[in-house]
């Protein structure tokens, strides 16, 4: 159970780590991300940046689960 807990908080702190500096390589903001702006209420879908931060996870649990075994 700690081990899992470990990941949790480790995985969220990587997140919070991608969030804060991926604005600044332009995630979040790449070609194909959708948004809608009418009036005051903004609609925003990151298609792409979901796509490209699910591969660096997927890559990143990967290489875990190589060094673990």
């Amino acid at each position: 159970m700690s081990r899992v807990l470990i990941s949790i908080g480790l995985s969220l702190v990587l997140m919070g780590v991608l969030w804060h500096f991926g604005s600044r390589l332009g995630l979040g903001q790449l070609p194909g991300d959708i948004s809608f702006k009418k009036g005051n209420t903004t609609v925003y879908f990151p298609v792409v940046t979901s796509i490209v931060l699910s591969i660096a996870l997927s890559l990143l649990f990967w290489l875990f689960g190589k060094f673990r075994s």
